[in-house]
């Protein structure tokens, strides 16, 4: 399949529209929820929340952006194309993922989290001539963005993002559909948040 071949690839073709997806390394991810799971389980169900954004993602190539090498494994074992971006954190992490896709042809990049453990649809989001965001359950964080790779989007991911992409919209003048939808914007953070629905 072309877009498990390496982002350094000059051949890897991803087609028009691509989904992103950052994840951090499992041994870190969601240590809020230690205290509700021990440390496997813990680790098991971050995989599969990920693993089930990477199926929700159909029929779209997935890129995952990384800066470890279990995950990166992990990636390519879920036949996503790795693109791999040491100590940037989230938004330089994403930031230069949407960048690579860029250079590999992609013209629209959807940028899911991988902590949606409901995800369903996001390869077969509606067509829309600018920026797609979906917000979290709170209308806080941001959980999907959908944009053309080429718009110079600031990404601006943490505590009241929703606003701050909103304002980047704003900012870019670029027109903004808001999607409200159920399956996207429950993310697993907190202990109170399981059991899952």
């Amino acid at each position: 399949m072309p877009h498990q071949r390496s982002a350094g690839d000059p051949n890897a073709t991803l087609g028009a529209s691509a989904v992103l997806i950052p994840v951090k390394s499992f041994a870190a991810a969601k240590q809020r929820l230690g205290s509700a799971l021990p440390d496997a389980q813990r680790r098991a169900l971050v995989k599969q929340m990920a693993a089930q954004v990477i199926l929700a993602s159909a029929p779209l190539a997935v890129a995952v952006v990384c800066d470890d090498a279990e995950v990166a494994d992990w990636a390519r074992q879920h036949g996503a194309l790795v693109i791999w971006e040491p100590g940037r954190g989230l938004n330089g992490a994403v930031e230069s993922g949407v960048a690579r896709l860029a250079e590999l042809g992609v013209q629209s990049a959807t940028v899911a989290h991988a902590d949606l453990p409901l995800a369903a649809g996001i390869g077969r989001l509606e067509r829309f001539d600018g920026v797609t965001l979906v917000p979290d359950r709170q209308d806080n964080g941001t959980n999907l963005i959908r944009l053309p790779v080429d718009c110079g989007f600031r990404f601006s991911y943490g505590p009241g993002s929703f606003e701050r992409h909103l304002q980047e919209c704003a900012r870019l003048g670029l027109p903004v559909s808001v999607l409200r939808r159920a399956e996207l914007a429950f993310d697993l953070d907190w202990p109170t948040d399981l059991p899952l629905p």
